[in-house]
């Protein structure tokens, strides 16, 4: 098994355990388009405490990557996959945050 299926088996695993309805197609193409990023241990997770982090989110991701405009929608989505990930949970692997995000707007067809 690759370092990438392995990596796949993770996400998916996290996903069911979760109860997230996300389309394993997608969160595998999120994952790709995250690059070796998803490979170390701080950049592949996201820190929901961090206010830099979230904020770098709304920003290269959500108006940089996705195309949206700014406003509170982006901060209430972000806020929103925080809560389905669970606030306490530590491994909110970035992968599937991205892909929350991207179904929440309606961005599957990038991927």
């Amino acid at each position: 098994m690759s370092q990438f299926d392995e990596k796949m088996s993770v996400y998916l695993e996290a996903v069911e355990s979760l109860g997230l309805n996300l389309d394993a197609d997608l969160v595998t193409a999120v994952a790709k388009s995250l690059g070796p990023s998803i490979y170390l241990a701080d950049a592949g997770t996201v820190s929901a405490s961090d206010p830099e982090e979230l904020a770098t989110i709304k920003e290269k991701f959500l108006i940089g990557k996705l195309g949206l405009n700014d406003g509170p929608e982006l901060d209430a989505a972000i806020q929103e996959a925080v809560e389905a990930m669970g606030k306490s949970n530590r491994s909110k692997h970035r992968a599937i945050f991205y892909a929350l995000l991207v179904k929440k707007f309606g961005k599957e067809g990038m991927y």
